[in-house]
């Protein structure tokens, strides 16, 4: 059920009558408004244009050949997707961005991360994608017909109380847009869950929603675990282990620099 103060915290809009599914002997009625539903859903409440729909995946839809989890996995494949959420964000935005729209909830902690960077290293984008659309959590939330929603503003079997509070750093109010929050492609959590520390909700601004995300300290130093990648297209007999000391202030430029160069992210600590 969602939190009293749901009103007070601008998540109202997020209760259990919000949710959209394609019932049998749905009309085309519900098949566009589910459309509807999963591109502001997987879009981020970004503004869309007609030129940019996926107008194929929307037949197939429309017609019964797909379901509503298959169409949410064209969008997020797309390259209107990518447009918006991938080329221009350090990897780690990226995930914490997945994890919202997909499974409509923030990473619990730094290994989600990890796994998901090692995912997309080894496997590519797409296969990334699928790990989330594929995955357990994801089918037992919304099934082949329920469009993707937030679930990390409501309490339910499986959520964590961490995801709950992070998800506050996700979200900067109902009309808001993903893109529209000035971070300039930076991940939100990566102090967070580096630390493995839950941050209390701040008080939301006028008007219901909400003006800033946390009351967190920034600042120390992070010790970085990493496996390098090999060079170009050269062979990997071996990978070298190495280590890095870097300021909180570094800490996303230096994750986005060690994932170009293929290497791997182990854990970060403290230092």
């Amino acid at each position: 059920m969602t939190i009293t103060a749901a009103s007070r915290l601008g998540i109202s809009a997020f209760d259990e009558s919000s949710i959209v599914e394609l019932r049998p002997n749905w009309t085309q009625e519900d098949a566009q408004g589910a459309i509807a539903s999963v591109y502001r859903q997987i879009l981020g409440n970004e503004h869309l244009m007609n030129s940019e729909r996926l107008t194929s995946a929307e037949s197939l839809l429309g017609n019964g050949s797909i379901s509503v989890r298959e169409f949410v996995r064209a969008v997020a494949k797309s390259e209107l997707y990518k447009a918006k959420f991938f080329y221009n964000n350090y990897h780690p935005r990226t995930i914490e961005l997945n994890f919202k729209h997909l499974l409509g909830r923030a990473p619990y902690d730094e290994t989600e991360i990890i796994e998901h960077l090692d995912i997309y290293q080894n496997q590519g984008f797409e296969a990334d994608i699928d790990s989330y659309i594929d995955s357990e959590e994801y089918v037992q939330s919304f099934g082949d017909n329920i469009v993707p929603f937030y679930r990390g503003f409501s309490t339910q079997p499986g959520q964590k109380t961490a995801g709950f509070t992070r998800m506050f750093q996700l979200y900067q109010g109902y009309a808001n847009s993903d893109r529209a929050q000035g971070n300039t492609g930076s991940p939100r959590l990566t102090y967070d869950l580096a630390r493995n520390v839950v941050t209390p909700v701040r008080s939301p601004g006028g008007n219901g929603s909400l003006t800033g995300t946390t009351m967190t300290e920034r600042g120390g130093l992070y010790r970085l675990r990493v496996t390098k990648g090999g060079i170009g297209r050269a062979p990997q007999i071996r990978r070298s282990m190495q280590e890095y000391v870097v300021p909180y202030e570094r800490l996303s430029a230096t994750l986005q620099k060690l994932n170009k160069q293929g290497s791997r992210v182990l854990s970060i600590t403290n230092a």
